[in-house]
């Protein structure tokens, strides 16, 4: 039997971003609880990381089995790349594929943007995004659909990259500004990107940085933090202090203090303990999250239950449209 594949323009006609948040939210108030999912195994491989990711809920079952290849970058091809089978969650049946990456680029930014609808205040607009690649986009299109957004500031590490980025905002109606990462070139940007840290409404990291990318202390009471970049234990793109002075919603806690190396390592140094989390995401959608007066940080690494939630969706409106 020959499956049906959904490639990516599908994937995005099928499941607008604004349908994405809206299905995850539903899920979540449904009862959906993100605790419950199977823990994902990361798999060493020569060339970098295996993920596979099942889950199950309602009527439907699935798996992503995602690749992470840190050196596609030098070959021009993406750094993530995978592919989802969905399967029938009472027979287990298979009954379609899909595009891996375009499932990844939808449900990721829309979580965030989920999150960012209950964290960050009602007229944010300036937003700071730390990264250039497919995730970065994503999000400036997803937190536009919950948040005024008016102003977005790009640093990446490349210039042309940079800048080009820069311009899509400004095509897609948005003030855009492009500043290169302190330090990849001779007085780049370090002072410009403190102060557009500094005055940020939403900062959103989809960086493979390993290291904090910025001052926590400079972030505003208020601002809202979203990280997506790492998924390993040792990796973070947010400091300890600014953990610290935060309310930390994470997608649960089980995934994060397994994977989160933003929550893992200030909890490791003795800067926060497990208890400073603030709640996972169905906790803060149900209302139940005390959002304190200082910043606001969602953490998230990626989880098994959002790509079933679109992926389904992207199937069940593939079969009425068939």
């Amino acid at each position: 039997m020959t499956l049906p594949h959904l490639d990516a323009e599908a994937v995005r006609r099928l499941v607008p971003v604004p349908d994405a948040v809206r299905l995850l939210r539903d899920a979540l108030l449904g009862g959906l609880d993100p605790e419950a999912t199977p823990q994902r195994p990361v798999v060493a491989l020569p060339a970098g990381q295996l993920l596979l990711m099942p889950a199950a809920a309602g009527r439907y079952a699935g798996v992503k089995a995602a690749t992470v290849a840190p050196g596609n970058a030098a070959l021009g091809l993406p750094r993530i790349q995978g592919t989802y089978l969905l399967f029938d969650g009472e027979t287990l049946a298979p009954l379609a594929t899909m595009d891996g990456i375009a499932l990844t680029s939808l449900r990721t930014p829309a979580v965030s943007a989920l999150a960012v609808r209950h964290l960050a205040e009602p007229d944010a607009r300036d937003l700071l995004v730390f990264g250039t690649g497919p995730q970065a986009w994503g999000h400036v299109v997803a937190l536009g659909q919950v948040r005024p957004i008016g102003r977005v500031t790009v640093v990446g590490r490349d210039p042309a990259r940079t800048e080009a980025f820069a311009a899509r905002c400004r095509d897609h109606g948005l003030a855009a500004r492009a500043l290169l990462a302190p330090g990849e070139a001779a007085g780049a940007g370090g002072g410009a990107v403190a102060e557009a840290v500094a005055a940020a409404d939403v900062i959103v990291c989809c960086t493979s940085a390993r290291e904090p990318l910025f001052d926590g202390g400079l972030v505003r009471d208020g601002a809202t933090v979203v990280a997506i970049g790492s998924h390993e234990q040792d990796v973070r793109e947010l400091d300890g202090e600014l953990v610290a002075r935060a309310t930390v919603v994470v997608e649960a806690r089980s995934a994060a203090l397994a994977e989160a190396g933003d929550v893992v390592i200030p909890i490791r140094h003795g800067t926060i303990t497990a208890h400073h989390l603030a709640g996972n995401l169905a906790e803060l959608v149900a209302g139940r999250v005390a959002v304190g007066d200082g910043p606001r940080v969602f953490k998230g690494t990626g989880m098994a239950w959002q790509d079933l939630v679109v992926a389904a969706a992207a199937y069940e409106a593939w079969s009425q449209r068939t």
